[in-house]
């Protein structure tokens, strides 16, 4: 086909028109990127660390008599909150359609009174004290994450969030575990046995072909220290283990943890496993979350948006680009609505959008079928006392377990208060499985009789009220997270990365984060940047 061209009496937005009606809006948004006038995605990539939100006085000096364009963003999740966010900064009109009675997506964080019913029909209420809540979604912020650059701007205070802890506990049954051990004790007998290991290695030459005289003498040193090794490079425990004592006031120097395992033992129990979770970009203290609940964050954004301008318990059944814009259709309140607009920027789960009825094509819909939604559940259990702050010495942090519960999350929040909740079992893929075919109070049996055995029985007499959330039976959303092989830039997504004539999408599905709201607000502020890019340039 041949392609329009530019001359000297032909301006950019002529031109612009031209491209777009002999190769649609791909074409024409692709020739945008090359004249300059829209962000490519080495460009995207390149600024995306200095953002700069569009400004009503961009349109001014395009010339445009400040008449940006009318935008509906499909979910009120992180992503269509950041897009309406920045858009509404530069005076775009626009209006948020969210299936839920609430926004936040994915960002969900349980109260006493709230009350949610999954898929199956099964509700629960909660029944939490005053001050006690359960981050069912997103709990915590790496302190790099553009998330917290957003709780500076919205005003949301922030806290520490005790990502490691060496009083938690790892408990690996499965492994031969008899009794759960700490942290600290665990890490202390695996880096001493494998620092022994290393150090006779050294010592009897193995390493000479790769480490000079000096090497070894340097390595020898760290290792002697950083295992607790004795003179002859011998692993036999050390107070990084712990005290059955405390040291304390003059008489009373404290009684190291003894009963050292050997090291076949250490080994057998997978205990190391857990070790290179901390080490992790997104995982390493020091790590935050909002006061008072995640869902601080998307109350915020609401705010600055404009309750007006966001409309929940609107399903939304159909899409369809037109020449000029958008018609999307949506139920709210028993009625059949419409909302007519310039652009869409869809945000909606891709499993759940490959459900919706529209006219995006094929490719689009094979796009969306090929992201799959992965599973997870918690469950939030409230607590009489702090029995494990007061008893283990555990304020904050996470026990692992190879049993199906995977991780027992501890508060970081109200410490040496009265009460405090848990976050009894944080599970995934097939574990999480597990519980979701259970009902609610089956799920809850589960969870306390395996805890009993990591906590002993206060974990079930201390226990004041309960409430489990499985992602993949929440409305709407039926997922935590996705499986992409290949990554957002994989072919088989391509469809998702570009405008489908006036229709963007936007989510952590489409970002190298997935599973957290930086990937989302990531992927909002890309799409943000390509449609005020085009709308300038039109």
């Amino acid at each position: 086909m041949a392609q329009p061209q530019v001359g000297p009496g032909t301006s950019r937005r002529a031109f612009l028109r031209r491209v777009g009606v002999a190769g649609g809006a791909g074409a024409m948004f692709a020739t945008m990127g090359a004249l300059g006038l829209a962000p490519t995605a080495a460009y995207a990539a390149e600024k995306e660390a200095s953002f700069q939100a569009p400004r009503r006085s961009d349109f001014t000096l395009q010339g445009r008599g400040g008449k940006p364009a009318r935008v509906v963003v499909i979910g009120g999740g992180i992503a269509g909150l950041t897009s309406a966010y920045e858009l509404g900064k530069a005076g775009y009109d626009c209006t948020i359609l969210e299936a839920r009675d609430r926004v936040g997506g994915r960002n969900l964080t349980i109260r006493g009174g709230d009350s949610l019913t999954d898929i199956n029909g099964s509700s629960q209420t909660a029944h939490f004290s005053k001050g006690q809540y359960m981050n069912a979604g997103p709990a915590r912020l790496a302190q790099w994450m553009v998330t917290l650059d957003y709780c500076r701007e919205l005003g949301v205070p922030i806290e520490v969030f005790t990502n490691t802890n060496a009083s938690a506990l790892i408990y690996n049954p499965g492994q031969g575990m008899t009794k759960p051990v700490q942290y600290r004790t665990a890490k202390a007998d695996v880096y001493g046995y494998v620092s022994e290991l290393l150090s006779k290695a050294t010592n009897a030459g193995t390493l000479d072909g790769e480490l000079t005289a000096d090497d070894k003498e340097r390595l020898l040193t760290f290792l002697k220290s950083y295992g607790s090794l004795g003179a002859d490079y011998t692993y036999t425990g050390t107070e990084h283990r712990g005290f059955t004592v405390d040291p304390g006031a003059s008489g009373t120097p404290g009684e190291e943890l003894g009963g050292v395992p050997s090291l076949s033992e250490v080994f057998a129990s997978n205990v190391g496993r857990s070790f290179s979770f901390e080490f992790g970009y997104d995982q390493a203290m020091l790590m935050f979350q909002p006061v008072g609940g995640m869902d601080q964050i998307p109350t915020a954004f609401a705010r600055a948006i404009g309750h007006e301008k966001i409309r929940t318990g609107a399903a939304v059944t159909d899409i369809k680009n037109t020449m000029d814009g958008v018609v999307v259709t949506y139920t709210h309140g028993g009625r059949t609505r419409v909302v007519k607009a310039d652009y869409c920027i869809a945000t909606l789960a891709p499993h759940v959008l490959a459900k919706t009825p529209h006219n995006l094509g094929t490719k689009v819909q094979t796009a969306l079928l090929a992201v799959k939604p992965a599973n997870a559940s918690k469950i939030g259990l409230e607590y009489k006392s702090r029995w494990w702050e007061k008893e283990f010495k555990i304020f904050g942090g996470i026990t692992e377990t190879d049993m199906d519960l995977d991780h027992i999350w501890y508060p970081s929040y109200g410490h040496l208060g009265d009460r405090g909740l848990i976050i009894g079992y944080y599970n995934t893929g097939a574990h999480s499985d597990v519980y979701s075919a259970l009902t609610p109070a089956q799920r809850l049996e589960r969870a306390v009789v395996q805890g009993v055995v990591i906590h002993g029985d206060k974990y079930r007499t201390e226990l004041a009220a309960s409430f489990s959330h499985q992602w993949q039976l929440a409305p709407y959303l039926e997922g935590a997270w996705h499986s992409m092989p290949g990554g957002p830039d994989a072919p088989a997504y391509a469809p998702l990365n570009l405008a489908q004539g006036n229709v963007y999408f936007a989510g952590d599905y489409l970002s190298y984060l997935d599973a957290w709201q930086h990937g989302a607000i990531s992927s909002a502020r890309k799409i943000v940047m390509e449609l005020h890019a085009r709308v300038l340039a039109s």
